[in-house]
């Protein structure tokens, strides 16, 4: 019998059970680790199965917030502490007939996760890590940032009424800082890439009290990310699509869609074979390389691609995110910054869908691989679409056009009448 069987479900304030080491099992309380400390694996949160079953069926999700927290029995805080945040998730599932038209695919869908409480998909991740990092007592949050993780940790911690502080490399668009700044977080700019910008993040989590939501925290972190799987999946009435298609940048998100669907499974939740694919911009794809080739990651030293938010040279689950790939029976791929560009005008202007390129790296991808004949033209496929195009506007903003005309009727009719 579970040691929980004797609570209530309303009492519960989790059904995590602890942390794993994925290569060794050895099992950890709840708390500051991302590492085992025997082979230096990575750690991930497990939960009690009995309880998880009793608590999580089809009937009471549907019954649940409109958030990620409705799927609590499988997250590692409380309810009532992850829901005092900013409720992030249940973002729209977006049927693509247009453009599924246009690419020769059967059916595509886009999980537009651009319309978040900070119009990327990492409200999530950090709506289970800030909240954890108060139940573990620690002073304050922070991160290491591209610029969206930057804005949703401060505006968590804003939220909660925490002290935070991000850590992002030279050079970011100025929508993606100010989207940090006005929450009141401290920002530090280091003069280098991410990857710098993470070891010192790391060394900073390892002085000082202080939760970052992406390092010491990570374990709790991908929990959050792996809602984008389940509401997926929910959303297409409990079935999984044929393929899932996911930007990577550090692979953690492809690995939480993975854990997210095979959670789903293990529970009796979803019913599929779906094949998880990923995809980095050929100016930073490490993932894909190695991927292909077969051979260990190699960090890329000096990034160099439109796509910010996936600049990471050196990914931190880059390995989990290739065993996950090959085991669903997924691919990996590196579209040019030229056809991200044009992707995320096409995903635009057939669907009214704005994403920065990380968006525009997925459909990119898709168009290439319909091409190929790697995804079949029966196909119904999911794009995750990840953060909002207004934060990274510059690269676009080169290219508008706009018809100058005197200010007299005549003048404005020359460009109607074209219309006729």
């Amino acid at each position: 019998m579970s040691s929980y069987s004797y609570l209530r479900t309303e009492d519960r304030r989790t059904f995590a059970s602890g942390l794993y080491c994925k290569e060794c099992g050895k099992r950890f309380e709840l708390s500051i680790r991302s590492a085992c400390d025997e082979c230096f694996a990575p750690v991930e949160v497990r939960y009690d199965e009995e309880g998880v079953s009793n608590a999580l069926t089809r009937e009471k999700i549907s019954r649940g917030p409109s958030s990620i927290w409705r799927y609590w029995p499988l997250l590692p805080v409380s309810r009532d502490e992850g829901m005092r945040g900013l409720n992030p998730g249940m973002t729209p599932l977006r049927e693509c007939s247009n453009l599924a038209k246009l690419l020769g695919v059967k059916r595509l869908l886009v999980k537009d996760d651009t319309v978040n409480p900070t119009y990327s998909f990492k409200d999530r991740p950090v709506a289970t890590s800030v909240p954890k990092a108060i139940e573990l007592g620690l002073k304050g949050v922070g991160c290491a940032s591209t610029g969206n993780l930057a804005g949703a940790t401060a505006a968590a911690a804003a939220k909660y009424g925490v002290p935070s502080y991000v850590i992002i490399p030279q050079g970011l668009e100025l929508n993606k800082v100010l989207s940090a700044h006005v929450y009141g977080t401290n920002i530090v700019e280091v003069n280098g890439t991410y990857d710098t910008a993470n070891r010192l993040a790391n060394l900073i989590a390892d002085r000082y009290s202080i939760g970052f939501v992406n390092i010491n925290l990570r374990p709790y972190y991908v929990e959050g990310s792996k809602t984008l799987a389940l509401e997926s999946v929910e959303q297409l009435g409990w079935q999984e699509p044929d393929r899932i298609i996911v930007p990577m940048g550090s692979g953690a998100l492809l690995t939480a869609v993975g854990k997210g669907i095979s959670e789903f499974r293990r529970f009796g939740l979803s019913d599929g074979t779906c094949m998880i694919s990923g995809t980095q911009p050929a100016g930073c794809s490490p993932i894909s390389e190695s991927f292909a080739s077969g051979n260990d990651i190699r960090p890329v030293e000096l990034p160099h691609t439109v796509a910010e938010s996936l600049a990471i040279g050196d990914p931190a689950s880059g390995s989990d995110a290739i065993g996950v790939i090959r085991e669903s029976g997924g691919y990996a791929d590196a579209p040019q910054d030229d056809e991200i560009v044009a992707a995320q005008l096409l995903l635009a202007r057939s669907e009214g869908i704005f994403t920065e390129p990380a968006g525009g790296t997925v459909i990119a991808s898709l168009r290439r691989k319909i091409d190929d004949g790697t995804v079949a033209a029966d196909e119904t496929v999911v794009c995750l679409i990840t953060g909002n195009g207004l934060k990274v506007p510059s690269h676009l903003a080169r290219g508008i056009r706009s018809h100058a005309v005197g200010s007299t009727l005549p003048e404005v009719e020359q460009i109607f009448g074209q219309a006729k």
